[in-house]
């Protein structure tokens, strides 16, 4: 027994030597990737003129250095590989995901753009949809 009181009183004593610290990581790394910035939107100074495209109720901006249509009211660019639509022609621009832009503006020949796709400065995320292919104008 008096074994067993020496053995409970080298524990206590050693674990009081034992400074108790709490546990911590120090090589610890929490990264979230969020992606590359979305590229800016159009900007447009001037009411540009339109021009309604042969079959289509779709018309686009000649005298504008990127890509423009308008659509029952609404603005619609593919600038810098990526959709946006504006109520107005002073924007608000917001970004559109390819299926909610109405098909036929998708479906407009590669032609009537200013900026073929393609030949656009890419941005690093997914591709959000190219317009359609149709016969040439120019």
């Amino acid at each position: 027994m008096k074994r067993a009181g020496l053995v409970v009183l080298v524990l206590v004593a050693s674990w009081s030597v034992i400074p108790a610290t709490p546990a911590s990581a120090t090589n610890v790394n929490v990264g979230v990737t969020i992606g590359p910035p979305p590229p800016p939107p159009p900007v447009l100074v001037a009411t540009p003129r339109f021009v309604v495209i042969p079959g289509s109720p779709v018309q686009y901006a000649p005298g504008v250095s990127f890509n423009l249509f308008i659509h029952s009211g609404r603005y619609y660019s593919f600038h810098n590989g990526v959709w946006f639509h504006s109520p107005r022609r002073g924007g608000p621009w917001a970004i559109i995901a390819m299926e909610r832009v109405p098909h036929v503006v998708r479906a407009v020949p590669v032609t009537y753009f200013k900026v073929p796709p393609g030949h656009a400065r890419k941005h690093d995320g997914p591709p959000m949809g190219y317009p359609g292919k149709g016969p040439k104008h120019r």
